[in-house]
């Protein structure tokens, strides 16, 4: 029997160092015991000797990884996980890539549990000014992660506050930020963070002014903000009293009559937009695009929309993006590509080397079509009636821009860019002329890429999407 001893719960140069100790000596997994006492000493017995003709291995790096993040998770058997599944890959060399492995599971449980730690901790961190006229001013923090995820998340605090002396307290270990350098301490106890400042009174009149009543959804919350981790934010104490006086409010915001619109923008808006017979003053500036589409009624999407979706971005981009329609979340906000999709898109873009703010992003359908599925709104594909109705924005938005080329992202964008179907598969790739003299290239929808299952067909999907932008932006000169 090998007896193991780590320096600290998170050593993992410690553990890497005994485990190739151990795998190279060829010892199995049921030979070994973990443990901590912080004295660094690996081997209780002398490390282990390699075995004659032992052979050199090396470790994927996708379980290095996966391994420098659960050994922040507090399960007892985190360690011996790890070996385990290193023990396993000299005989398994693709045992990494069969995720319903039970081993395989369990660390990749482990390392996603120790990342939504690290994100809780980088949300729900609150800073309170240490009261000291002797000292530079001081702000610290008292936090109590689910895991040990503190040193791995003080990179983020540092870079976010650069200019900001700080300390953020947890039990397990302290942080500190001089302006210059990070700096390591034993953990603490929560009296020895500051009870309450000033800001609490600007966080909970902030976080009163952005609660939705209508929009609440208290399990969905309460997943998102748990409540071990009430007791350190000072807006949490509102939460109660806003969660039972949501109905009321709600019931308040339907009875109340809507808002009058400026009488500029009425101006403006009916100046553009078209009516019934499709006779109006064409569009010459995004801002009138913008007016026009919302009191554009020239298809019934607009009933049930919150608002209709122009395009923005550069006046006179060479790349134009054209999606499908607006999602919940750019209805909601008004901007195209904010949702899921537009975060997916925004990755594509920085792997194709393409600054987003250098293009013109913007839907083929401005409004959004769904339908209600209790209190969530689905997402509905657009018919072609609504998408010929609306091609008289975009190609008002395209005199206007002036793009070089225009890629037309999924299948609806290529019916209103090309004025009919395009199999993209077939088409991918390909420069196609337009009549208003720029190229025309067909791609995937982002949101097809969030609906590919498989981890390794989306990653195909994913790198071939990224083709297609720098494809475009080549093209685009």
């Amino acid at each position: 029997m090998r007896l193991v001893r780590l320096a600290s719960e998170i050593d993992f140069d410690g553990w890497r160092r005994a485990a190739r100790a151990l795998r190279t000596a060829c010892v199995p997994p049921e030979d070994v015991v973990w443990t901590v006492d912080g004295e660094g000493d690996l081997f209780a017995a002398g490390e282990p000797a390699p075995e004659a003709g032992a052979p050199a291995f090396t470790a994927p790096r996708d379980f290095v990884e996966l391994a420098q993040n659960a050994i922040l998770h507090r399960s007892d058997e985190r360690l011996a996980l790890m070996y385990r599944v290193l023990w396993r890959l000299g005989t398994e060399p693709c045992l990494m890539r069969i995720v319903t492995d039970p081993d395989v599971a369990r660390l990749r449980e482990l390392a996603k549990n120790v990342d939504k730690a690290a994100h809780k901790m980088k949300a729900f961190v609150r800073f309170r000014l240490v009261s000291d006229p002797d000292q530079p001013e001081t702000y610290a923090a008292w936090f109590e992660p689910a895991h040990r995820v503190t040193e791995k998340v003080a990179p983020f605090f540092a870079r976010r506050f650069a200019n900001m002396r700080f300390s953020i307290l947890t039990p397990d270990v302290c942080v500190h930020w001089d302006g210059e350098r990070l700096g390591v301490s034993p953990g603490a106890d929560p009296a020895d963070a500051p009870a309450r400042d000033s800001l609490e009174d600007y966080w909970r009149t902030y976080y009163a002014s952005i609660f939705n009543p209508a929009r609440l959804n208290v399990a969905q919350m309460q997943k998102e903000m748990p409540k071990r981790y009430w007791r350190n934010l000072p807006e949490a104490r509102l939460i109660p009293e806003l969660i039972e006086a949501a109905e009321n409010r709600t019931a308040a915001m339907v009875a109340q009559p809507p808002s009058e619109p400026p009488r500029r923008i009425v101006r403006q808006a009916a100046r553009v937009s078209r009516d019934a017979t499709f006779d109006a003053t064409v569009p010459t500036t995004l801002d009138e695009v913008r007016g026009g589409v919302q009191v554009c009624r020239r298809c019934e999407l607009y009933r049930d929309a919150t608002q209709g979706v122009a395009g923005e971005g550069a006046k006179s981009a060479r790349l134009m993006l054209v999606g499908e329609q607006p999602g919940d979340q750019e209805d909601l906000e008004g901007q195209p590509f904010v949702g899921p999709a537009g975060k997916v898109l925004d990755r594509a873009l920085e792997a194709a080397g393409i600054p987003r703010e250098e293009t013109f992003v913007t839907n083929a359908v401005k409004h959004f079509r769904h339908e209600l599925r209790g209190k969530r709104r689905l997402h509905k594909t657009p018919d072609a009636s609504h998408v010929a109705a609306c091609r008289w924005w975009l190609d008002a938005e395209r005199a206007i821009v002036r793009p070089r080329v225009i890629v037309a992202l999924g299948a609806t964008a290529a019916l209103s860019v090309f004025g009919r179907p395009m199999p993209i598969g077939k088409t991918r790739q390909q420069a196609l002329q337009l009549p208003d003299q720029a190229q025309g290239v067909v791609t995937y929808h982002p949101s097809y890429l969030l609906r590919v299952p498989d981890a390794d067909a989306k990653a195909k999907a994913f790198a071939l999407f990224v083709e297609d932008l720098k494809f475009a932006w080549k093209l685009a000169g």
